[in-house]
């Protein structure tokens, strides 16, 4: 009896999610964002976060260019760097719900977390 009810909390503790998990949506009052909106949309639907930073990171990439001329051809791997606009906002709706960490790539949202419980 006790190995079956040790066994029925271990399955349920995994059940269970924790206060962190990565989502694709979130509910702001009556309004629901997604990935994919556009920072005014959230904004509009959400409010003004509680925090917001903001900075740049630079992604490389490789590019195939080739080079012709009449006498020779050839195909070189050259790197481009491309510069992504990044904002990161907090939103804090009070004790009794979860805090939200939203991340928004050149005005797209991006990725949505869910904290801890807020204050």
């Amino acid at each position: 009896m006790i190995k079956k009810l040790a066994v029925c909390a271990i399955l349920v503790g995994l059940a269970v999610p924790g206060p962190v998990s990565a989502k694709t949506m979130l509910r702001c009052g009556r309004e629901l964002v997604t990935t994919g909106d556009y920072q005014a949309e959230v904004y509009d639907k959400c409010g003004q976060p509680e925090s917001i930073e903001t900075h740049s990171e630079y992604v490389s990439q490789a590019t195939n260019a080739r080079i012709h001329s009449r006498n020779f051809s050839s195909g070189i791997g050259q790197q481009r760097i491309r510069e992504i606009k990044v904002e990161e906002w907090i939103y804090n709706f009070g004790r009794r719900h979860l805090m939200h960490y939203l991340r928004f790539e050149n005005g797209r949202l991006t990725y949505i977390e869910s904290l801890g419980r807020g204050n």
